[in-house]
């Protein structure tokens, strides 16, 4: 015998907005649906800051943690598989300036009443990211896409849709030309 389930109606949420305005939160969601973690690919390009915009959302709405992540594709020494010291200084000095720039991008982009965390790893983005989804437990990814097609794509990639495929969670991608938030 099937439980039935009825739909709540939807209710102002007592909690004040964390961006302080005076517009009260809607509570559109069914209390079994929480996001306490999600996770943002950051690239400081426009699309990822289109994309954190829809993660602030989100994170306001379920008042989750923002996990704001960078990551650093390492030099290669092309000819051998053994990395020379001297590159993997440089690794680590980009690893280095990537935190101090990702902590201070979260700085001006994520409004002062959401809880957020920023990293950076060397790696795969593809690789990297999915790593951090699991190893933070992240209930989602709000990632963007650059949408190229065709020979771009072939030769670019596309770590959005290896992400989607490899993620241990939801996976929502924002596009370049997607409407934006009020």
């Amino acid at each position: 015998m099937k439980k039935k389930t009825t739909a709540k109606p939807a209710r102002l949420a007592s909690a004040p907005r964390p961006d302080n305005s005076s517009a009260p939160i809607i509570d559109l969601v069914p209390s079994y649906l929480r996001l306490k973690k999600i996770l943002v690919p950051v690239d400081f390009s426009d699309f990822s800051v289109k994309a954190l915009k829809y993660a602030v959302r989100f994170a306001e709405q379920f008042r989750s943690e923002l996990i704001l992540v960078h990551v650093v594709e390492p030099v290669h020494y092309p000819e051998s598989i053994i990395i020379p010291p001297a590159m993997e200084t440089a690794n680590q000095e980009r690893l280095k300036l990537a935190r101090t720039a990702v902590t201070e991008f979260a700085k001006r982009q994520v409004p002062a009443g959401v809880e957020s965390t920023s990293l950076a790893r060397l790696g795969q983005p593809f690789a990297e990211l999915t790593a951090a989804a699991r190893e933070c437990e992240a209930d989602l990814i709000v990632i963007a896409t650059h949408g190229h097609t065709g020979l771009k794509h072939l030769f670019l990639g596309s770590t959005a849709e290896r992400v989607v495929r490899l993620a241990p969670c939801p996976v929502l991608t924002v596009r370049a030309h997607e409407h934006e938030f009020v």
